[in-house]
């Protein structure tokens, strides 16, 4: 988990390089271009193994996946690379909350516990003094939006295979973009730049930083798979935040300022009750 937490954090780095000429609408399409590209691999060695019956449930989680990573890869193309992957890391949270409500899942006292502390270190973070921040607002969603899409995969794992229910996100996340793209070029609206931008040529720095994303993506991914097959989730999870210090690291590198230190108080306490949630049963 420390080396897909390493991964994750490079990814970001090639991402937000991508992002001086590219769109972050683009970076997703190329994103999730590249991981359809692998999975499609991965079938022809070993065909799909599954039951089906929840095709609208796995459109609803492709297509709520690719608009958090929207706001995902839009913040970290606009903001310090460490606050957008503190955003992303809400979405335990957001997962516990879902699975009470649609899975009828028991929270327990220490869970809701969590839950506020970590809403509440959501808050110190984003110090919302005049408002929330357009970025503030996607960074939310990203976490709401990846934690809805995480419940989702609960219920479809009873009917999918694993790598069925990557490829609807990855196809979506890849034909949302392409669509997006298309339509931006005869329809603009800059309050809607992270989901509305024409197609630009990527330059031949730009194809190597899109390989750079995708195999450290994919390197993540699987190491990240690795870990939770060989141990608890609760004992791995908590070992996920370690993204947190080397995206700071890499967006120092990067020209990045840290966050004061209220929003390190925030920071703390979202790493504290998405360990917390992710201790409880």
């Amino acid at each position: 988990m420390l080396i897909s937490a390493l991964c994750f954090a490079v990814m970001g780095v090639f991402s937000k390089l991508l992002s001086q000429n590219l769109s972050s609408l683009e970076v997703v399409f190329f994103r999730n271009l590249i991981g359809v590209a692998l999975i499609y691999i991965s079938v022809v060695k070993s065909p799909l193994k599954s039951v089906g019956g929840k095709p609208f449930l796995l459109f609803l989680r492709g297509f709520i996946g690719f608009l958090a990573l929207l706001a995902f890869f839009y913040n970290i193309a606009n903001i310090p690379l460490a606050n957008a992957m503190i955003f992303s890391q809400t979405s335990p949270i957001f997962t516990a909350m879902f699975a009470y409500i649609f899975l009828k899942e028991r929270i327990g006292s220490i869970g809701w516990m969590a839950i506020l502390v970590g809403f509440f270190g959501l808050i110190l973070f984003v110090k919302p003094d005049i408002g929330f921040s357009k970025t503030d607002l996607l960074g939310i969603f990203s976490g709401l939006g990846g934690g809805l899409a995480y419940t989702s995969i609960r219920e479809l794992k009873k009917y999918y295979d694993t790598r069925s229910i990557v490829l609807s996100f990855m196809i979506v996340g890849s034909a949302g973009p392409l669509f997006l793209m298309l339509l931006a070029e005869i329809y603009q609206n800059q309050s809607l730049d992270f989901m509305l931008s024409p197609f630009v040529m990527p330059t031949k720095f730009d194809i190597l930083y899109i390989a750079g994303m995708g195999f450290f993506a994919t390197i993540a991914q699987v190491y990240m798979t690795k870990s939770y097959g060989v141990s608890k989730a609760g004992i791995v999870a908590p070992v996920s935040y370690a993204n947190i210090p080397f995206s700071m690291l890499f967006g120092w590198f990067l020209g990045d300022v840290f966050p004061d230190g209220i929003a390190f108080i925030g920071i703390f306490l979202i790493i504290f009750a998405g360990v917390l949630i992710s201790k409880s049963k």
